[in-house]
């Protein structure tokens, strides 16, 4: 099974403030659609709680330390492990957030999907520093502002050569 996780994160590091994407990016919001569909995501319940609802044609999985939650739509797990034991068959499972999770797979990933938007944004939730010397960047793909872009970004992959599972 390959691990891939997929952020978006300004120049500082933000990928969240409030539980919110502090940015609105359309052609972001479309990457991530056109990458994730048909995988299974995994995320946490704090970025199940900011989506709001299920994403449609994706396996919504949610890691919850609450034992007793139930999400209409949703399997939920207590743990990675537990969640990983679940979609072990799956070609390619998606981890979409938020911090805590993208911390404890970041070892374990084999490929991340990172946009870089163009600009600061202050924040209380930000996406570790990559180690150059594990991660090698495969391609890089800018755009520059537009009428429904406001930021430039960039939409990147990186692979983990030293990836272990």
């Amino acid at each position: 099974m390959k691990i891939s996780l997929i952020v978006a994160k300004s120049k500082n590091n933000v990928i969240g403030n409030n539980n919110q994407l502090p940015w609105h990016l359309p052609a972001d919001l479309a990457h991530f659609k056109a990458i994730t569909m048909g995988k299974p995501i995994i995320m946490g319940r704090k970025t199940f709680d900011s989506i709001g609802k299920p994403l449609p044609g994706r396996r919504n999985i949610v890691i919850s330390r609450d034992k007793k939650r139930m999400i209409r739509g949703c399997e939920v797990f207590h743990s990675i492990d537990d969640a990983f034991n679940a979609v072990k068959t799956e070609q390619e499972v998606m981890i979409i957030g938020g911090a805590n999770l993208y911390l404890q797979t970041l070892s374990m990933a084999n490929t991340i999907y990172l946009t870089v938007i163009d600009a600061e944004f202050p924040g209380d939730v930000f996406f570790p520093a990559l180690n150059n010397n594990k991660w090698k960047l495969m391609s890089e793909e800018m755009h520059l502002p537009d009428e429904k872009n406001k930021h430039g970004y960039c939409f990147q992959v990186w692979t983990n050569a030293q990836a272990v599972v």
